[in-house]
This record gives structure tokens, C-alpha cells and sequence, in this order.
């Protein structure tokens, strides 16, 4: 499964109704399009994940930040086990400041996205790194049918502008511009005062059988952030729900990245060439235990990411070829990653300025994936896809203590296989298995030494190996159901836990989950939509401990109606259950159930209205938790308190929209 190259001819494209029977090689598959989205409330952009079934977007810090992920009884943290790509480019960031797999998708302007396709398990020979659990593949739009002016006002101070056009340059040839800002204060005792920029040109060609689009993005954010806080300390009455312990932490980072993707598609076969540069930054600054470590100047921490990112990818799949008189497809691929990090760093600070160095490294990181996949048609009804997939890393550490420097490197070979039946024309099942991997943070691979204690420290292997295995079906009906069912099992040789001192994530044992997901989404009439998705999972240490942070329920569900005359509505919810917090299960987090509400009317061809609810009635529930210790002030024991540390949801907010065609 991999990115949808552009079309610059009309494309009707339905999204989640979409029938992929015939199509998909596992029940863990889906395609989500702008259709679906166009009328979704949506309070963060992180939550165009949210598509996933099963997949839980929170955040625990401010809005510049990568949001927080949850899927398959994974607390991902900030993406980890869970892949992100953009036009072929791939989000998550290996060897990241702030942990291992960091997938920020601030940068992206919902209105432009074009679809979304998904994917879950390590049964896909196309996707390596960070993919255990899953895998998504945003592909941004080449052409609007109109241009888009569209102004956002709402509560805490929220404003948001958008400008959106693309030209018809020559008969083959389209242009696409586009502007977003965004600015917010929230609803916390400190004025967030995010300052949010993003951009967008493309240019795309088609000539014949070749197609191709070269891109720019930009993006540039800053912002203070209301961090997680000890319950203790709103029980107490120090601070409300909405409070801060240290009003000076935040963010600041940008993202530019060119990209260029080109399709050769001729009767008999299909090449598609992918290159990318990224430059990349982020300073966060983060106190999570507050007096803990450093009586006098406290715990603020900085952490800081500097790098270049270089890649592409080469694929050709070739088509009505035949193995011992059976159809079959076969595609081959190679995919290259090149990070050069010239600063990787931990610093200990106050007020955001600095006071030492915890640990500083430059890293080069290589990275190289080859991959063939077959898919053969056995008969009319069955078919089998065959997978193959060998990635190569290639570590350089240079530290700040030498001791730490050093060089690494590690390669993994990756089976999979699918088998798929179609009972008829409505009912696909599928049996599918395969190894996946993620790699650990570089400089883990060299360590000798503990940066903090002086101690001696272990080093950590490169690629952490996963296993998977599902059973599922697909069932369609008349073109107004579309549902699946998968039942899936996943073992991990070293599970990343969140560490709350560090504000990252460490290796620790091997793990296993199992769960079942159903997915459905229902269309009974023109102008109604109704999606309900389920998610139950069981997770464990090999040595039987809780998973902290491992998510077992998830529903969301969805209702859109949009009628003939103008009106339209869509209300969305959804509720994830409670969450071990610590190995011995002594510590537990709450549920959480919320809604959003999107109602507006389309004036014209040119002009809608809209308001947004968020948070409709009003929860008071966390959006995360964890537990951990910290030390509020002298008064507390220099050991610190073990306390449940939340971030709260916001709270009920209105946000008006005002969006003009052109």
C-alpha cells in the first residue's frame, strides 16, 4: 500500500464507502478522501489521524507540539510503532530530541488533503520503519475545483486565515498556492500565544502516460505550553484544572521541505520515482517534575533537534505477467533515508535559558530498504501476496563525551504473506502474517556511558524485530455498507516506554496484544452517513506487567447529514477506556468520552457557514495521564510524591467559519 500520485483530470472519489474488495490485502486497510473530511470537526490537525479506526489523537502539552497516539493497545507517544508519510516523504523523525518516531503533522492544511490511506500490521512489504502497528499515507491535492477563502474565529482567541488557488497553467500543466495561518491563546491560566504559519506550492504535469508534481511545503510555529500537572496540586487548590507549574515552557520549530514525485504508467506496467529534502528544527522546553532533581533551580529541560533529511524511493510493478500459467502482479522497490542531525541535544535550563549540557551529538544516519511483493491470482477467487523486505542501517554517533561516539550498524530481513478469498462479490476474507521492526534512537546504540549518573550504561540493538498476524473479512452491501471485522495478535521484542523524567521514551522487554476491530461505515440514504468503529485489546509484558499507557477500548462514531437545501450537520464521538499508568497495575488513568459538533449552511456554490462545538457538552475528563514522581516545592520530600499527572481537555469552545469559493 503506498501514496496516491496525483490525477490531473476530474477523479470521483468516495472515501470510506469505497469498496476495497478485490482491492486491499488485509481487512486493516482503508482509504479515507477529502469527502469524508470536508464536514469533520476537527479541533487539532493532529486528528485527521482519527480516521483510523481505532487510532486516538491526544495532546499532554501545547498545540505546536506532535500530538500524542494511541492504536492497537500502543501509547505510541509521539508516533512510535506508527508511520506517517506526506506525498511520499516519511514524517516520523529517527533519533528525535524529544523520542524515537516523532510524527508532527502540524504542517499540514486539512482542506488540501486529498485522501488518506491507512494501513495496519506488519503485513506490507512496501513500509519498513515504525510500522508495527500501522502505517497512514496523506497525498495532498493537485488542483482545487474552485479557489478557497475561508476565516475561522473562535473562543480563547482563535483565529484562523486560509487562501487557497491553483491555475491552469497550460493544458497539462496545473499550479496550486496556498496560505494558512493560525493563532490561539487557549483557555489556560497563560496566554499560549501560538503563532502558527503554513504553506503550500505545487506543481504538477501530465504528458501522456508520465505524471508528475514537484512540491514545497513550509511551515513555522512557536508557542507556550500548559504541560501535564500533578492532581495533587489541583486537589490542593495551588493551581485550577487549567493551571501551569512553570508558565515559561514551550516550543519552537519549522519545517521546509522540497519533494518531487513522478508515474510512468504504461498498459503493462507501472514506475514511480519519489525524492524529498527536508530541513527541520524544533527547541521544546519541558518540566514535568518541577523540583525534583534540582532543588534550586529547578527541572526545566530543553531539548533540541537540528537536521537535514534527505530520501527517495524507485518502484516498478509489473503487470499481466504469468508464473506457471497463474496471473500474477510483481513489483520491486528500493527506498533510501539519509538524516544529517547537526544538533541532537539535552540541556538543562531556566525560564528556557540554559545552564548545562546534559548531553550533545551530531548523528548521520543511513538508512536502505529493498522490498519485492507478488501477487498472484490463483483463481477467480483467491489470491495470495507475497512479500519480501531487507532494510539496512548505518549509525554514526559523535558526542559530546567520547565515550558515547561511535559507529553501528544492523539489518533485518522481513517476510510477509496475505491470503485472500472472495466468498462473492460482497464477502472477502483474509489471512495475512508477516515481520515488521522499528529502530532504536542512534545514539542508544553507542552509549557506554550514562550522560546524567556517570555510570556505565548498556547500548541498545539498532532494530527492534515485531511479529504479526491477523484474520479478518470484509462485507459490503449495495453500495451503502461498508464493514470489516479484524481479529490480530502483534509481539514486540522490545517495548518503548515513556519515561517522565526525560520526557522520551527507553527501551524496555518484550511485549504482546491481541485484540478484534470492527469498522463500519453506512450509507442508507444520498444525505445521511453514519460510521461506527470498535477496538478492544489485551497487552502484557513478557514477565506479565501491565503495558502503562496501553489502550484496550476504543469507539468512535460518527453521524453526517447534509441536506439538498443548504443545511448540514455532523456530530462525531468517541470514548477511550481506562489505561494502566505503572508494570504493576497499582495506578490507572480515567475514560474519556467526548463530542464535537460541526452545523452550517451552504449559502451558495460560493459561500458556507459554519460552527463548530467542541467539546459539545462540556467534559471535564483528561486528555492524558500518566504517573510519575515529582516535587512541587522545599515543602515536599526530596524524593518526590508519586502522582497521576494529567493535561486536561479543553474545555467547551464555539469556532465560526466563514469559507468563500472563488
Amino acid at each position: 500500500m503506498g501514496h496516491d500520485f496525483f490525477e490531473l483530470e476530474p477523479v470521483v472519489v468516495y472515501g470510506r464507502e469505497t469498496e476495497l474488495i478485490g482491492e486491499s490485502a488485509s481487512a486493516s486497510e482503508g482509504l479515507v478522501s477529502q469527502i469524508d473530511l470536508e464536514y469533520r470537526p476537527l479541533p487539532r490537525t493532529g486528528e485527521l489521524l482519527e480516521v483510523v479506526p481505532g487510532l486516538i489523537v491526544t495532546q499532554h502539552s501545547g498545540t505546536g507540539k506532535a500530538n500524542q497516539y494511541f492504536l492497537r493497545g500502543f501509547n505510541l507517544d509521539h508516533g512510535t510503532d506508527f508511520a506517517t508519510f506526506v506525498d511520499g516523504m516519511p514524517i516520523n523523525m529517527v533519533t528525535h530530541a524529544h523520542g524515537q518516531g516523532y510524527s508532527d503533522l502540524n504542517f499540514l492544511i486539512p482542506e488540501l488533503i486529498q485522501t488518506v490511506s491507512y494501513s495496519k500490521g506488519s503485513y506490507y512489504a512496501a513500509v519498513g520503519d515504525f510500522s508495527s502497528a500501522g502505517a497512514a499515507f496523506f497525498s495532498t491535492s493537485d488542483q482545487l475545483d474552485t479557489g478557497i477563502a475561508r476565516v475561522v474565529v473562535g473562543e480563547f482567541d482563535y483565529y484562523r486565515g486560509l487562501v487557497a488557488e491553483s491555475f491552469q497553467l497550460t493544458e497539462n500543466a496545473i499550479f496550486l498556492a496556498a496560505f494558512d495561518a493560525t493563532f490561539y491563546s487557549g483557555p489556560w491560566d497563560i496566554d499560549e500565544d501560538l503563532n502558527q504559519y503554513k504553506g503550500l506550492l505545487k506543481y504538477a504535469v501530465q504528458d501522456d502516460e508520465l505524471r508528475y508534481e514537484i512540491t514545497f511545503m513550509g511551515y513555522d510555529s512557536e508557542w507556550n505550553s500548559a504541560d501535564q500537572i500533578p492532581e495533587r496540586a489541583v486537589n490542593s487548590g495551588l493551581i485550577s484544572r487549567l493551571g501551569s507549574l512553570d508558565n515559561t515552557v514551550g516550543g519552537e520549530t519549522y519545517r521546509y521541505s522540497i519533494s518531487s514525485n513522478a508515474v510512468l504508467d504504461t498498459p503493462d506496467s507501472r514506475t514511480a520515482l519519489n525524492l524529498y529534502a527536508i530541513a527541520y528544527k524544533l527547541n521544546l522546553w519541558s518540566n514535568f517534575q518541577y523540583f525534583l532533581n534540582d532543588e534550586d533551580n529547578g527541572d526545566q529541560f530543553e531539548q533540541a533537534d537540528d537536521r537535514i533529511v534527505y530520501g527517495g524511493d524507485l518502484t516498478y510493478t509489473l503487470n499481466n505477467e504469468a508464473i506457471f500459467e497463474v496471473p500474477s502482479r510483481h513489483t520491486v522497490g528500493i527506498q533510501t533515508r539519509f538524516d544529517v542531525i547537526d544538533e541532537v541535544g539535552l540541556y538543562n535550563t531556566v525560564a528556557r535559558a540554559r545552564r548545562s549540557t546534559v548531553r550533545e551529538d551530531t548523528v548521520d544516519q543511513f538508512s536502505v530498504g529493498i522490498f519485492y511483493e507478488g501477487e498472484f491470482f490463483i483463481t477467480d477467487t483467491f489470491r495470495a501476496i507475497l512479500g519480501l523486505r531487507n532494510d539496512y542501517y548505518m549509525f554514526d554517533v559523535n558526542s559530546d563525551l567520547a565515550a558515547n561516539s561511535g559507529d553501528e550498524q544492523d539489518y533485518l530481513l522481513s517476510p510477509k504473506a496475505s491470503l485472500i478469498y472472495a466468498l462473492d462479490e460482497q464477502l472477502e476474507l483474509y489471512l495475512s502474517g508477516g515481520f515488521g521492526f522499528h529502530s532504536n534512537d542512534a545514539r542508544g546504540t553507542t552509549i557506554t556511558i550514562d550522560p546524567v549518573s556517570g555510570g556505565s550504561a548498556d547500548g541498545v540493538d539498532p532494530l527492534v524485530r515485531s511479529r504479526g498476524a491477523e484474520i479478518g473479512a470484509r462485507f459490503t452491501w449495495n453500495d451503502k455498507l461498508n464493514s470489516s471485522i479484524a481479529l490480530w495478535w502483534l509481539e514486540l521484542d522490545s517495548e518503548l516506554l515513556y519515561v517522565g523524567d526525560a520526557g522520551t521514551t527507553e527501551p524496555s522487554i518484550s511485549s504482546e496484544r491481541y485484540g478484534v476491530e470492527i469498522a463500519n461505515y453506512f450509507r442508507p440514504f444520498k444525505w445521511l452517513t453514519l460510521d461506527l468503529d470498535l477496538a478492544f485489546t489485551e497487552s502484557e509484558l513478557e514477565n506479565g506487567d501491565e503495558i502503562p499507557g496501553a489502550l484496550s477500548t476504543v469507539i468512535s462514531n460518527g453521524v453526517t447529514a447534509v441536506s439538498e437545501m443548504g443545511l448540514f450537520a455532523s456530530i462525531r464521538g468517541r470514548y477511550f477506556g481506562p489505561r494502566y499508568l505503572v508494570e504493576d497495575g497499582s495506578a490507572e488513568s480515567g475514560s474519556s468520552l467526548l463530542f464535537n459538533l460541526r452545523t452550517g449552511y451552504n449559502v451558495n456554490e460560493q459561500l458556507r457557514i459554519e460552527l463548530d462545538v467542541l467539546n459539545l457538552f462540556d467534559s471535564n475528563d483528561d486528555d492524558i495521564t500518566y504517573f510519575y514522581e515529582s516535587r512541587i516545592s522545599s515543602a515536599e520530600p526530596a524524593g518526590g510524591v508519586a502522582d497521576r499527572h494529567f493535561h486536561p481537555v479543553e474545555p467547551r469552545s464555539l469556532r465560526t467559519a466563514i469559507t468563500y469559493r472563488f
